[in-house]
């Protein structure tokens, strides 16, 4: 099983890192391109997207309006952890393009899933914009990190990755209600 975590960005012009494993050595890096990112997707049975992959209930498109969360994003909520609502904004975009690339990858016969780093972050102890934190984090579940500077989206894609496979080990839960779902890590 091929695991990838995708850090999507709501427009080409911006980073989308990315992340997975292969031999046991973390790769991780940026693209642009939603022809990139399905390219590289082909390699991988399980995809862990942070981007809101459904629209709320009684919604059926972003221009229109209607209700701004799903039943999993009030379930984040209850559990203390911030986000955006799928409506605001930039969110939009965001929301549109990461339903289109599930849309081609699902099509392809992949597994794919919303993750959400914030909320791996928050469960894990670490401040949300603390790189060091959370780079300190990730050696200590393991990672051997190169000696370089991480951006924000490589970071951010390695806890796509790392929710995915905490997730396909039992360790992470499935945030599901009837327009969506999305995975956080169990609390430990």
């Amino acid at each position: 099983m091929k695991v990838l975590g995708i850090d999507l960005a709501g427009s080409e012009r911006r980073n989308s890192g990315v992340a997975y494993l292969e031999d046991g050595k973390l790769t991780c890096f940026v693209l642009h391109k939603d022809e990139e990112i399905l390219e590289l997707s082909k390699g991988f049975s399980h995809i862990f997207i942070d981007a809101p992959l459904s629209l709320p209930k009684g919604r059926a498109n972003l221009q229109e309006r209607g209700p701004h969360f799903r039943a999993c994003d009030l379930m984040l909520r209850e559990r203390g952890i911030k986000f955006f609502p799928v409506s605001l904004g930039p969110m939009r975009l965001l929301t549109e393009r990461g339903i289109r690339l599930k849309t081609v990858m699902e099509g392809w016969g992949k597994v794919v899933y919303e993750v959400f780093p914030g909320a791996f972050y928050d469960v894990m102890g670490v401040g949300r914009k603390d790189k060091k934190a959370i780079l300190e984090l990730y050696r200590r579940l393991g990672f051997n990190l190169e000696d370089r500077e991480y951006t924000k989206d490589e970071i951010d894609a390695i806890a796509c990755l790392l929710t995915g496979i905490m997730f396909l080990e039992g360790r992470a839960e499935l945030l599901e209600g009837e327009d969506g779902a999305i995975i956080i890590p169990k609390a430990i």
